[in-house]
């Protein structure tokens, strides 16, 4: 193998459409707790902004009809969802709920671990959970 290469790590990151990227980025904040790690313009006067959560990153842009990447609330179903396990999803679900996110379902007990769901801005779904102690 060539050593001159860059090596990377595998790492798999949500990509997210938004309609407004630096609403999305202040709204993420706000009521999940994402840090804001970067915003930049795109060529096309667009918008990209990344953000993380205990280390783990997710992506945003304003994607657009001509690449048949639109958000949830235009498209007016969403084809995928964030799922994200949680320390404390208690103490996350009142921080959304004041925030003002859209919740699904209140926390709850299931079997994969106690779990509410919301959603943003834009109407993507957020599954929140914390697992089962081992």
């Amino acid at each position: 193998m060539d050593q001159s290469q860059t090596r990377a790590r595998t790492e798999i990151i949500p990509y997210i459409f938004y309609r407004d990227v630096p609403a999305a980025l202040d709204w993420l904040a706000r009521a999940f707790g994402f840090k804001e790690i970067m915003r930049v313009g795109t060529p096309s006067g667009g918008m990209h902004g990344e953000m993380e959560l205990d280390g783990c990153k997710i992506m945003m842009g304003q994607g657009g009809k001509q690449w048949g990447m639109i958000n949830a609330r235009e498209a007016g179903v969403a084809t995928q969802g964030v799922f994200v396990y949680i320390a404390d999803v208690d103490a996350h679900y009142e921080r959304a709920r004041a925030a003002g996110a859209e919740i699904e379902k209140p926390p709850e007990d299931l079997s994969y671990g106690r779990s509410y769901t919301a959603r943003d801005l834009d109407g993507h779904p957020w599954f929140f959970t914390t697992p089962p102690s081992a």
